[in-house]
């Protein structure tokens, strides 16, 4: 396969804390790694993840209504451009047993797995993450990672 078959083919997984550090704090660079051209896929945990970590901040007052919503809305158009993997019996399964660098917590497992579960070679999947644990278990496990 060429180089520019490759490229057609890479695909970013995006892991909740880089989407809430878009979405929910505004990181411009994270904002410029959820703009990467691409095809882009995550798990339906970071979907709750997400909305979760929305909610604890209205809850909290970190942020106001005006702020909420746009976070939600954030959201929901990240949806709208990226494939969302239901979390399977075979991705429980898969984040129960061991990773290359251990311990690891078990929402950071379900998020490697389902990387995995796509059953796309390492060196054309990238992910996107702003957690150390699930950093260098993608390394480790021959994904590119930034």
């Amino acid at each position: 396969m060429s180089p520019a078959s490759d490229g057609d083919l890479r695909r970013t997984y995006v892991e909740t804390s880089l989407l809430i550090a878009a979405v929910l704090e505004g990181d411009a660079p994270a904002y410029e790694e959820l703009d990467t051209p691409g095809q882009r896929f995550t798990s339906a945990l970071t979907l709750a993840e997400a909305r979760r970590a929305v909610t604890r901040a209205r809850v909290r007052e970190r942020i106001n209504t005006d702020q909420e919503r746009a976070a939600l809305v954030a959201l929901e158009a990240f949806i709208g451009r990226c494939d969302v993997t239901a979390i399977t019996s075979e991705i429980l399964l898969r984040a129960g047993r061991r990773f290359p660098i251990e311990p690891v917590r078990t929402l950071d497992a379900i998020h490697l797995a389902t990387v995995e579960s796509v059953g796309i070679p390492p060196h054309l999947v990238r992910v996107i993450t702003r957690d150390r644990r699930v950093r260098e278990n993608a390394l480790a496990m021959g994904y590119t990672v930034s």
